[in-house]
C-alpha cells in the first residue's frame, strides 16, 4: 500500500515542537509494517537545505480544473530528494515566495504569523492532492495521510477531485492539536481553488472564516488523534473549540491512535547526548544525569533535593501559568526546578524572576535545544505536564523512558498514559507517576506533594520508576492501527 505522508516538520531537520517527533517515529514505523511511504514537506531552508540528491517531478497544476480555478500561487513545483539517515524518500514543494524565509517555519520575526500563511499551506494541500492525480508520474498514493492544519486543504482539494468524477486516493487527516485550526479571513477563500459553494457552513465556513482544520475535518474520509480520550474530550463543547457538532456528526469516522517514542532517539541505555547511559536495572548513570542537570542550570548540586524539571512550551494550554504559584511551597519542601522553554513573555518573565528570588533552587533556561531537553528530561526525578488540556503529549512517554516519574492532570493521551501513585495503585503494582484533575495550584500542589511523600520512601520510589521504564510506546504500535484503518478504505473492504 502506498502511502503519501503530508506534513510540516521532520526531526532532526525541522522541528518547533512534537509534530516532528511524530513523523520522524510514524513514517519509518509504517514502513516497517508494509507500507511503502513517501513524505511531502514544504521545502523550508532548514530541510532544502540538507538534501543529499534531488530530482525534479513537476510544476504544480495551473489554470482551470472542472470546478473552476486552480489555487492562485506563486511557481512551485515538487522535488523528489533524498535526507541524510533517513530512509524514506521526501518530496519538497519548492515555492521559494512561499517558503525561503529565515526561522520559524510558521511565524515572522515580529512573532506573528506570517500574512500569507493561507497561500503557503493551501499550496502544500494541492501538492498533496495532484500527487493523488498522478502528478508523479511513477508513483501514485493509495492513501494519503494530512497532518495537523497545515495539511487540512488535501482531503477538500482531493474531494473536490472526486466530486468531478476522477480516481482519488483515500484521505486520513490526523489531529494534533484541535486548538490550533488555520483560520483565515473569508477573503482568501477565492484564492484557494475550491469549489464557491463550499464557503458555506457544511464546508470550510467556520464563524465568518475559512477554516483548514474544519476542511479536513469535513472532507477526510478517516479522522484520527493522538488518543483515545483526546478522541471523547473533542466530541464535546470543552475541548471541541466550536467544532464538536461537527466531530459528533462524524464520529463513527474519527478514533484515537496513541503515540509512540523513538527509541533511537529517546533511550537512555543509547542516549548519545548524556554524561552516562542508564537502564531500569542499572540507575547509577541517572544519578550522574541528576549531577549534570543541577549543574547546568546552576542548581545547589544536592544529590537528596528532589528535582521536578519541565520542558514546555510556555502556555496557559501546558497548565504552567499554575507553577509559579507553588514554587514557594516546593522549595521549602526541599525540591528544585529546572525549565526549559519558550512562549508567552509574561509566563517567561515569571520564571526567569522565579529563578532570581530562589537562587540555586530555580533554574531557567528560555529556548529550546535538543541537548538541554534529553538532559532535562534525564536528570530530573520528576517531569511535569500540568496541562489544561493534552491531545497526547509526548514529554510524559520520555519520562516514563527515563525513570523520570511524570506529574500531569487527567487529560487527553496524559490520562492515558500514567497511572497515579495512589495506595490502590501502589499495592496493585501499576502506578507510574502523579496525577491530579482539578487545574488549580491547589490541584497542582496536591501532586507535588505526593510526589515529595513518596521521594521519601527510596524503596517505593525505586519500584514505581522501573516499573515506569519497563513500558514500551511503540510507533509500530500506531503504525499498526494506521495500517488497519487505510485497509477499511480500500475499494471493496467493508
Amino acid at each position: 500500500m502506498k502511502v503519501l505522508y503530508v506534513c510540516t516538520e521532520l526531526f532532526p531537520f525541522l522541528k518547533t515542537g512534537g509534530l516532528a517527533d511524530v513523523s520522524a517515529g510514524l513514517a519509518p514505523a509504517l514502513q516497517a509494517v508494509g507500507c511503502e511511504v513517501r513524505l511531502l514537506l514544504p521545502a523550508f531552508p532548514a530541510i532544502a537545505n540538507q538534501a543529499l540528491s534531488a530530482q525534479p517531478i513537476a510544476p504544480l497544476p495551473e489554470g482551470q480544473m472542472p470546478w473552476g480555478p486552480a489555487p492562485a500561487l506563486p511557481p512551485a513545483s515538487l522535488t523528489l530528494i533524498t535526507l541524510p539517515d533517513f530512509e524514506l524518500p521526501v518530496y519538497l514543494l519548492q515555492a521559494p515566495a512561499l517558503y525561503e524565509r529565515p526561522g520559524n517555519p510558521y511565524l515572522g520575526p515580529d512573532g506573528k504569523d506570517w500574512s500569507d500563511n493561507a497561500i503557503r499551506f493551501a499550496a502544500l494541500g494541492w501538492a498533496g492532492a495532484t500527487l493523488g492525480q498522478g502528478l508523479d508520474p511513477d508513483w501514485l498514493p493509495d492513501v494519503i495521510h494530512c497532518h495537523d492544519w497545515h495539511s487540512g486543504l488535501t482531503p477538500a482539494y482531493v474531494r473536490a477531485f472526486a466530486a468531478a468524477k476522477r480516481a482519488t486516493p483515500a484521505t486520513v487527516f490526523t489531529i494534533h492539536n484541535l486548538a490550533y485550526q488555520g483560520l483565515f479571513p473569508a477573503a482568501e477563500f477565492a484564492r484557494l481553488g475550491l469549489p464557491n459553494a463550499w464557503f458555506d457552513v457544511n464546508g470550510l465556513e467556520f464563524f465568518g472564516r475559512v477554516s483548514f482544520m474544519k476542511a479536513a475535518l469535513r472532507y477526510a474520509d478517516r479522522i484520527a488523534t493522538v488518543s483515545p480520550t483526546y478522541a471523547r474530550e473533542i466530541m464535546a463543547p470543552a475541548q471541541g473549540h466550536g467544532l464538536d457538532g461537527l466531530l459528533r456528526q462524524r464520529a463513527n469516522a474519527l478514533s484515537g491512535v496513541l503515540n509512540g517514542v523513538d527509541d533511537q532517539v529517546w533511550n537512555p541505555a543509547n542516549d548519545a547526548l548524556l554524561p552516562a547511559r542508564f537502564d531500569a536495572d542499572k540507575l547509577q548513570g541517572k544519578a550522574l544525569a541528576k549531577s549534570a542537570l543541577q549543574a547546568k542550570f546552576s542548581l545547589e548540586p544536592r544529590p537528596a533535593a528532589l528535582v521536578f524539571g519541565a520542558v514546555s512550551r510556555l502556555t496557559e494550554q501546558k497548565g504552567l501559568h499554575l507553577l509559579p504559584q507553588v514554587l514557594a511551597d516546593m522549595v521549602q519542601r526541599g525540591g528544585q526546578l529546572a525549565l526549559l522553554g519558550q512562549g508567552d513573555a509574561a509566563l517567561e518573565r515569571a520564571f526567569v524572576d522565579a529563578a532570581t528570588r530562589y537562587p540555586g533552587q530555580v533554574g531557567v533556561r528560555i529556548g529550546y535545544d535538543e541537548v538541554t531537553a534529553h538532559a532535562v528530561i534525564a536528570g530530573a526525578d520528576v517531569i511535569l505536564v500540568p496541562s489544561e488540556f493534552e491531545p497526547c503529549g509526548l514529554t510524559q512517554l520520555y519520562g516514563l523512558r527515563y525513570g523520570t516519574l511524570p506529574l500531569v492532570r487527567r487529560v487527553g493521551g496524559l490520562a492515558d498514559t500514567v497511572v497515579d501513585c495512589t495506595l490502590e495503585d501502589l499495592d496493585e503494582g501499576s502506578a507510574t507517576g502523579f496525577v491530579f484533575d482539578e487545574l488549580s495550584p491547589a490541584g497542582l500542589l496536591s501532586a507535588v506533594r505526593r510526589a515529595f511523600v513518596l521521594f521519601r520512601r527510596p524503596d517505593e520510589w525505586s519500584a514505581v520508576q522501573r516499573r515506569a521504564m519497563g513500558l514500551r510506546f511503540d510507533w509500530l504500535a500506531s503504525a499498526r492501527h494506521y495500517l488497519a484503518m487505510y485497509q477499511t478504505l480500500r475499494p471493496g473492504a467493508k
